[in-house]
């Protein structure tokens, strides 16, 4: 059986932790994707799901325009589960009744107390018939379609949860999604394999000898390009692609004079001499820098690195006249947020390196071979294919590189000051056993002079910023609250090491308002 013929549909109506209800369906073993809660009848029908589950969102269904169920979504016959919008949304369709609630709002913990027997909650329990969820409501339910029964009530939410057990209907006025709900991976993995019917096939051993299979599939004897960055995705796509057509693959690293220190030698000890993978080296530190010097714009770097990226590999493409395809890492939630910005319902926040940013008529074909994954699947598949640790579970990095990280003008002493610090700075992490802690830490070059002292001398010298921030989907991200006694030892490493750096700060922002790389 094909892992993706047990899918769960889960349909968008602009939630925040959308994506972690695919991520947590996916966990159960069950593949599933996200679609925008307009999506067509016909593509329903065509998606043939095992269920669908509707998400949370930000409107009220009581106010005019508000999102809305397609009726299709109940001919379907498949067991649906509505969670918070998406139960007041899919009582307002069946013809039940929503109030906005005057003062009696939940948002974060409450208790939910189980008033009748329910398959969903069927061994589920924190105590006797009381669970503990997380809540974020103003509106709620009050009058019941036909067929409901409520099963749930919380202080302030007298239809917590309701159920249509004939018809396998379930809403849920709380998140599963978020691990505030103690049992919430319980309740939507027996939603999707007790009440859907599901077996899990959604494994990484599955997942890898489907990608292989689909890669070989797709490209035959045709040989293969590979934009090899050293961040984890290009990391496991190579891996993956060398699995599927071993010599067919060719892989170019664009040194470009924006990586991390000794980053280039280190991805070419990884894949060229251990693993066996034909890797080509292309020096491009001038170029890169020659074309950014004199931009400050943050967008306009991002276009001008992407474009180069694209010229490069286009390059070396004409050189390998034989191969027909490029490979990107490109990943699911880039798929999700770039869809949803192409729909006008989310602004742009940054443009994609990979989704969206190539040109529009390429010689080269287009192969992604994680495209359906989110990060914590590709680092699964990586461990199983055998990348080392430290590569696999690497905090992100940014396509443009430091490109983002130098704050204005792009220049090669302000890389080589970035870099001499951020390699102190993720050395401590790692000594001190922090790096797994948080989820992402890096330094930043901010374009200012500060003055300082060096013994008995005066240095006036620029300013680096550590960041670091604790995050499930990055999405969102709050700041780390590392020991001050390891960012006072970090600022002194740094001050004394590196020569153009006179002051070390801790950004403490969270995400919103900011985000998490600075520019």
């Amino acid at each position: 059986m094909d892992i993706h013929d047990e899918r769960i549909l889960i349909l968008d109506f602009g939630g925040q932790t959308t994506q972690l209800i695919a991520r947590r369906v996916r966990e159960a073993g069950v593949f599933s994707e996200v679609h925008p809660w307009d999506m067509s009848d016909e593509a329903l029908r065509a998606f043939k799901p095992r269920g669908v589950i509707l998400s949370g969102g930000p409107e009220s269904v009581v106010a005019d325009g508000a999102p809305t169920v397609p009726l299709s979504v109940f001919e379907l016959e498949v067991p649906v589960l509505g969670i918070c919008y998406g139960q007041q949304a899919m009582v307002h369709a069946l013809g039940g009744k929503v109030v906005a609630a005057a003062g009696e709002a939940e948002f974060g913990y409450a208790e939910v107390q189980l008033t009748r027997a329910c398959t969903l909650f069927d061994g589920i329990r924190d105590r006797e018939d009381r669970i503990d969820v997380w809540m974020s409501h103003a509106d709620h339910v009050v009058d019941l379609p036909d067929g409901f029964a409520k099963v749930g009530v919380s202080a302030n939410a007298p239809c917590a949860v309701i159920a249509d057990e004939a018809r396998k209907h379930f809403g849920i006025q709380f998140h599963p999604e978020v691990t505030h709900t103690v049992q919430g991976a319980e309740i939507l993995s027996r939603f999707v394999r007790d009440i859907c019917g599901c077996s899990g096939l959604w494994t990484p051993g599955n997942i890898i000898e489907d990608a292989v299979s689909r890669v070989r599939d797709t490209v035959g004897g045709d040989k293969v390009l590979l934009a090899l960055s050293g961040g984890v995705d290009s990391s496991v796509v190579a891996a993956l692609l060398h699995r599927a057509i071993g010599d067919q693959l060719t892989c170019v690293f664009v040194d470009n004079g924006l990586l991390r220190l000794g980053e280039g030698d280190q991805v070419m000890k990884t894949f060229a001499d251990n693993m066996g993978v034909n890797v080509i080296r292309v020096d491009a530190e001038a170029r890169f820098l020659d074309a950014l010097a004199g931009v400050d714009d943050p967008e306009k770097k991002r276009k001008i690195i992407g474009g180069l990226f694209i010229d490069v590999f286009e390059e070396e493409a004409e050189r390998l006249t034989e191969v027909s395809w490029l490979a990107q890492g490109t990943i699911y939630p880039d798929v999700i947020e770039s869809a949803a910005s192409s729909t006008g319902s989310a602004h742009l926040i940054k443009s994609h390196h990979n989704v969206g940013g190539l040109p529009s008529e390429m010689r080269l074909k287009l192969v992604e071979p994680l495209r359906e994954l989110f990060k914590d699947e590709v680092r699964t598949i990586g461990k199983q294919l055998g990348l080392p640790a430290v590569m696999v579970m690497r905090h992100p990095f940014p396509g443009p590189g430091l490109g983002v990280r130098i704050l204005g003008e792009v220049r090669k002493d302000f890389a080589d000051t970035l870099r001499a610090a951020d390699a102190i700075y993720i050395e401590a992490l790692r000594r001190r056993d922090l790096y797994d802690s948080v989820s992402q830490a890096f330094c930043v070059f901010l374009p200012v002079k500060s003055v300082g002292v060096t013994g008995d001398g005066r240095r006036y010298a620029h300013v680096i910023a550590l960041r670091a921030v604790e995050t499930i989907d990055f999405m969102t991200a709050r700041a780390a609250q590392l020991p001050y006694e390891f960012l006072d030892e970090v600022s002194r490493a740094i001050c004394n090491s590196v020569p153009d750096v006179s002051r070390v700060v801790y950004d403490v922002s969270s995400k919103p308002p900011g985000t998490i790389e600075w520019e």
